[in-house]
């Protein structure tokens, strides 16, 4: 049985009354108007008094503890087994009581079951340690929710994985008199070996969406997965062709298992409310190795049931696959919806942005997340003057106004923002959008600062679209434009350093970690300033 004390300065327990009572200390100090007399040693040894008892219910009276009329109640609180626990002193022994005065425990017996509720507490004392074994024990109340989601999504994977091999193990002809061992061995070391190149050149390429597109990334990666299953199944059907096939799987088997661990470190993290990152990461492995086993038996199940009937056996893959790719698929975005990351991107916080200027507040981690979603058809950012980070690109069509603005650009100014005009070559539409260009060596509340400036500005835009659609058609370039434009970047820019300091602050209150902005590759262009 564990206990835990509950009896921290940062969360204190419940207060108890003492049931003695507490005496004023009386120091001994000298007086000026009386004379000290001296005090002669004794060689007589000190004795203790037989009315002294081992009691902490005591009343000090004339020198002498009395004995206690009532049990003591110590202000000690325990957590044990689910139930708020007392320390008691009855002169005798100590003994744990509840809180509520109820089901008195001795501390002899802590640990022997009562027959009356002896199944009860066996239950209880095997849920707790199911739970202790799965689940780490400080974590958010979102964890459980994501790891019903991965037992899903891994049991399923797992069995494909199983029928996948056997498939392979078939078409290379492993379990028959005609079969190559040499030949199959090398072929398999050849798929692995081209798996693994792509798999390091995969990675070196694409690190940084990793974490500015984890959910996106890491459910692309997965379909990846489910479709290299896919065509292992295939090779028996094509065995002439199995290098080739094996070696496409293995490619995006390989492809899948990067992004996995790249990404697994920042979901775990999200979960870590104690800075028990170990733990969690630790109790992954653990669910994941169960469920993995438990998707192991579903496959031996199946296999066992048509072992009677080669070409059924032969035809399962088939069957099962789409049902159980599509569960597996289903289970890993159900479980990113319940991955609420605190860490900055710009996606993030144009979110947390637009709603501040709209709303005056912050949306937390588990807000934004249900806005953010898997976006795992680049959705976000395509709606009415979308804001973009990084440099102009000169072959898009660029306003006067940009041009301009660029002109009356200061040494102290930090970044700068502007407009642009998006010409979509399928639709043969055009969209005018927002862009903050960030200056070279500008910090993290610099960037935060230039993105409030835009939503500012891009919640003006909204709120007088009429007049600035009829102003892209004039191309910006009338003097009234300009003017208009200047004022409302002014007027922008101190609204932005007004909101700056209470955004931030609140951002932090909420969960936000507000040291760094993960950016992409293209969003981390920066500009220098040349002094003219």
């Amino acid at each position: 049985m564990q206990f835990s004390f509950n009896f921290s300065a940062s969360n204190p327990p419940p207060y108890f009354p003492f049931p003695w009572k507490s005496h004023k200390t009386n120091f001994l100090t000298p007086s000026l108007d009386k004379p000290i007399i001296p005090i002669k040693p004794s060689l007589n040894p000190l004795t203790l008094s037989n009315s002294l008892k081992t009691s902490l219910n005591y009343e000090f009276q004339r020198g002498n503890l009395d004995e206690p009329t009532s049990p003591a109640s110590l202000p000690v609180v325990i957590l044990g087994s689910g139930a708020v626990l007392r320390y008691i002193w009855d002169r005798s022994e100590l003994k744990l009581v509840s809180v509520d005065g109820n089901n008195a425990v001795s501390l002899k017996s802590l640990l022997i079951s009562d027959f009356e509720d002896g199944f009860g507490k066996l239950f209880r004392m095997c849920s707790l340690g199911v739970r202790n074994f799965f689940l780490p024990r400080q974590v958010t109340g979102n964890y459980l929710q994501y790891v019903r989601w991965k037992l899903l999504h891994r049991v399923f994977s797992s069995a494909l994985q199983v029928l996948a091999t056997q498939a392979m193990f078939r078409a290379i002809g492993v379990g028959y008199s005609c079969s190559l061992p040499s030949a199959a061995a090398l072929n398999w070391v050849l798929k692995d070996g081209l798996g693994r190149l792509s798999r390091c050149i995969y990675t070196a390429s694409l690190a940084y969406a990793f974490d500015t597109n984890l959910k996106r990334v890491r459910f692309s990666t997965s379909v990846l997965f489910s479709l290299s299953i896919g065509i292992e199944l295939l090779t028996p059907a094509y065995p002439q062709y199995f290098l080739l096939l094996a070696t496409i799987a293995n490619i995006a088997k390989q492809i899948s298992l990067a992004c996995y661990l790249a990404t697994g470190t920042a979901i775990h993290q999200s979960f870590a409310v104690a800075d028990n990152l170990g733990e969690v990461s630790a109790k992954a492995q653990i669910q994941t190795v169960c469920f993995d086993n438990l998707g192991l038996m579903l496959a031996a199940a199946l296999n066992i049931l048509f072992k009677n009937n080669q070409r059924l056996q032969a035809g399962l893959p088939f069957v099962v696959y789409p049902i159980f790719s599509a569960i597996d698929l289903i289970g890993i975005y159900q479980g990113l919806k319940h991955v609420h990351l605190q860490t900055l991107t710009k996606d993030r916080l144009e979110i947390i942005i637009t709603k501040w200027v709209e709303l005056g507040c912050v949306p937390s981690p588990a807000d934004v997340s249900k806005v953010e979603g898997v976006n795992f058809m680049r959705s976000n950012g395509r709606g009415l003057w979308p804001i973009r980070i990084g440099c102009l690109n000169p072959k898009r069509q660029i306003p006067r106004l940009s041009m301009t603005t660029m002109q009356l650009l200061k040494g102290e100014d930090m970044y700068f923002v502007c407009l642009e005009i998006i010409c979509s070559r399928l639709a043969a539409t055009h969209q005018q959008g927002i862009v903050l260009c960030v200056r070279e060596g500008s910090c993290t509340a610099d960037v935060v600062m230039g993105l409030l400036q835009a939503c500012h500005i891009r919640k003006a835009m909204l709120s007088g679209r009429c007049r600035w659609e009829d102003n892209l058609g004039a191309c910006y370039d009338s003097s009234s434009v300009l003017r208009h434009w200047f004022e409302l970047v002014e007027d922008s820019k101190q609204c932005a350093h007004r909101d700056f300091t209470l955004l931030n602050d609140q951002m932090l209150e909420v969960g936000w970690a507000c040291r760094n902005i993960l950016l992409s590759t293209e969003e981390q262009a920066r500009y220098s300033f040349l002094h003219g």
